[in-house]
């Protein structure tokens, strides 16, 4: 199993340079997890840059996976896991999401970087 981080998300639907790291996992739905909180957070930004409507779209691709809506397991998890490990807090439920359901994180947010079932792709600067 697979979430991609909204970071990942946003490489994908622009198809920058970096869209192909996240291709595999994106493109695999049947092992693709989609956490409610990565929607909000890939919708508000396209829809903020780009309008509604391509908004729309790249929400209804992400609905392709599962969706794992954010229930009081999850923010339990998740406001541990941010306390631990000082990250913020959507990058802690998206963290608890992929680590509740035994799925790999694929990111290139250095929140993540060094954390257990993380695939992280360095950013040059």
């Amino acid at each position: 199993m697979n979430v991609v981080d909204s970071s990942g998300w946003l490489e994908y639907f622009s198809g920058s340079d970096r869209a192909g790291l996240f291709a595999k996992a994106i493109e695999d739905v049947d092992s693709l997890l989609v956490p409610s909180l990565s929607i909000f957070e890939v919708f508000k930004k396209i829809y903020k840059e780009r309008g509604e409507d391509l908004a729309i779209k790249a929400v209804a691709h992400m609905q392709i996976g599962t969706v794992i809506e954010l229930d009081s397991r999850i923010a339990i998890y998740a406001a541990k896991l941010s306390v631990e490990y000082s990250i913020p807090m959507a990058d802690s439920i998206i963290y608890s999401t992929s680590q509740l359901n035994g799925a790999v994180l694929w990111t290139q947010d250095n929140d993540f970087r060094g954390l257990q079932g993380v695939k992280f792709f360095e950013k040059k600067s």
